[in-house]
């Protein structure tokens, strides 16, 4: 199989957040067949569904890899485990959520993966991030590009419930 460029999303609203993400990177440069090629800027983030909860640190990550979409998934679920993440309530607090959110041009429909991620195009908080990396990467089901959903969330919602963490990393240019 040939090597495609995949993006995930990652958050964290338990304590240490940004620690928690820096862990999750670490985590995943260490899969064998994985390359970071890309890093967002971390963003503090109002929750999303589950209100009631402490804000969320989040960014996104670019990687480069042959494996199938379902085993990089489990990676990333292992990766979860592994730093104690506990799913009580959908959309509740996590030490670490890691999402597969584009994968190469594949649109993926399965009873354990969808591709793109079903809610990406009404979350800021993986569009903004993404645009970042890479504004003109599509969604594989219509074509649209990042940038111009990204517009159309903010003309609709601002930027209310998401701020730049100042001193961040800077995101990665485009390989």
């Amino acid at each position: 199989m040939d090597s495609v460029n995949a993006y995930l999303g990652l958050g964290s609203n338990i304590e240490p957040r940004v620690d928690n993400i820096k862990r999750a990177i670490a985590e995943i440069e260490g899969i064998q067949g994985i390359e970071i090629t890309g890093r967002s800027s971390l963003y503090l983030t109002s929750p999303w569904g589950k209100t009631d909860q402490d804000d969320f640190v989040n960014g996104v990550l670019r990687i480069r890899t042959a494996m199938p979409a379902l085993n990089l998934l489990h990676h990333l679920k292992s990766i979860e485990i592994k730093m104690g993440r506990q799913q009580i309530e959908r959309w509740g607090p996590r030490i670490i959520d890691l999402d597969l959110l584009l994968y190469g041009d594949e649109a993926i429909d399965s009873e354990e993966l969808r591709v793109p991620h079903p809610h990406m195009r009404q979350r800021l908080f993986v569009l903004l991030p993404l645009a970042e990396i890479d504004a003109e990467v599509v969604f594989p089901d219509d074509g649209a590009k990042i940038q111009e959903v990204l517009i159309r969330v903010l003309e609709r919602e601002g930027y209310e419930g998401i701020k730049k963490i100042e001193g961040s990393p800077a995101a990665t240019p485009v390989k």
